[in-house]
This record gives C-alpha cells, sequence and structure tokens, in this order.
C-alpha cells in the first residue's frame, strides 16, 4: 500500500526533507512512502531513471527523483550541491545478490559490490552531510548475515561488518548529526530478484517458518525502523535489527 491510499494523518515529519539514495525499491521505497504519509517531502535517488519514474507515480505529487551512479564521486558531489539542505539522509542502495562459495568468487564482482555498499554510503555521508539541518540524520542500511553468515556469503557478511563499524565511526564524527544504521533480516525484496521464483518463495517459506515471527519480512516492516531512527533524536552510533528474531535460532 504507498502513501495515496493509507489515509494516515500522522505529520511527525511535517516540514521535514528526507534524501534517499536507493529509494525508489524495496524498503527503501517503502521508506521514502511511509516517511511522505507523514508529511515529508521525499527526493528519491537511483541510477536508472525508469525506476525512479515508477517509484514517483506511488508518491505525492512534489516527490522529486535524481538518476545519479552511486558509484561516481563527482555525480554524489554535484547532486548534493543542487539538492539543497535537508533533514535526513537514507541510504539504502543495493543490487541483487550475487553469491558464491569462496572458491568461486569473482574478485572484480566482490569489489563492485564493496563499492556500492560501502563505499558510496561513505561518500554519500561525506558530501550529503554538510547539507544536514540541525537535528537531523544519516541513516545507513546492513543485513544480518554479518551477525551470522551462512555458506557463500563471506564477501557479504564482510560488507555488513565494515558498514556496521563505519556507522558507529560516522557518529562519532559527524556529532551532532546522529548516524544509525538499520540491520536487516530476510525480506521480500528485489534483492532476491536472481533466484527463480518458486525457489524464492520456497526460501521465505522455509526460514520464515524457523523465525520466531513465524514469517519473513515485508518492506514495511524495515520503513519503521527507518523512521524511528528519523525520529529518535537520542540515539545516535545505533545498529538496529529487524529480523523476525532471526539471529537467535
Amino acid at each position: 500500500m504507498n502513501s495515496k491510499e493509507t489515509g494516515r494523518t500522522n505529520s511527525s515529519l511535517q516540514g521535514k526533507r528526507i534524501v534517499l539514495l536507493g529509494g525508489t525499491s524495496g524498503f527503501g521505497l517503502a521508506t521514502a512512502q511511509a516517511a511522505a504519509s507523514e508529511g515529508a517531502d521525499v527526493v528519491v535517488v537511483s541510477s536508472q531513471q525508469q525506476k525512479i519514474n515508477t517509484a514517483l507515480a506511488t508518491l505525492p505529487a512534489g516527490s522529486k527523483g535524481y538518476a545519479v551512479d552511486l558509484n561516481n564521486e563527482q555525480q554524489i558531489d554535484t547532486f548534493f550541491k543542487g539538492v539543497g539542505e535537508f533533514d535526513h539522509l537514507v541510504f539504502t542502495a543495493g543490487e541483487t545478490l550475487q553469491l558464491s562459495e569462496l572458491p568461486d568468487v569473482k574478485m572484480d564482482e566482490a569489489r563492485n559490490f564493496f563499492n556500492l555498499r560501502f563505499w558510496s554510503a561513505l561518500m554519500a555521508a561525506k558530501y550529503g552531510s554538510p547539507f544536514i539541518r540541525k537535528g537531523g540524520s544519516v541513516i545507513l542500511t546492513n543485513g544480518t548475515i554479518g551477525k551470522r553468515p551462512w555458506k557463500g556469503w563471506a564477501v557479504a557478511a564482510g560488507i555488513t561488518g565494515a558498514v556496521e563499524a563505519l556507522t558507529r565511526a560516522l557518529a562519532v564524527e559527524l556529532a551532532p548529526i546522529r548516524v544509525n544504521a538499520v540491520c536487516a533480516g530476510m525480506v521480500r525484496t528485489e534483492l532476491w530478484g536472481n533466484m527463480p521464483e518458486v525457489d524464492r518463495e520456497a526460501m521465505f517459506n522455509d526460514y520464515g517458518s524457523k523465525l520466531l515471527t513465524g514469517a519473513v519480512g515485508n518492506p514495511e516492516d524495515i520503513a519503521e525502523a527507518f523512521l524511528y531512527l528519523m525520529h529518535g533524536k537520542y540515539t545516535t552510533g545505533q545498529v538496529v535489527v529487524v529480523d523476525g528474531g532471526g539471529v537467535l535460532v
């Protein structure tokens, strides 16, 4: 359900401006929709104009979208100089998972994966933070695979560990701007798009049945954590785990 359909009247983000890098799909888009439903003006960013157009169709009139190559430092710098002041920076950019056991890891692909998930997040904080208004925040994205790795996930687990450390370091360096991260468990998003639908649903159902909540999450579940971190003026340097209890079972 998008923000045009919810009819929510909560206006606690009224007048706030949210910039979401990767905000055109998955829980990035869900967060944009949830923030908009609370009265925020949202700006979504993707490398693909078609994704931007599709996302904007689900967001209120006046929402904006920009095509930016998040692996390109100059484009990131130019984007933030052009977008001006805002309140919260949300980084959820990522590509479909490329998993392989260690002997089969393709190093060029692994580096590209790290570039987008880590270096682009660092560049976003570097160039975006000067434009964040008083009381604002940066929210990064992480995954529970770093807390409980599976075979074949060495690269992804390593990146999540790096992002967790980056979150704490940026909280110290950018204070009083708050910096936190949302650490998501398995969620029904395009991240799993490389898998055949039958296999994907079987995985969701099997893994979900073992969770304390009895099912895997939806993008809206993760969006709630992002909104909490926007509201939480006394919360910084934290990694909020939203995983249905997955790290406990």
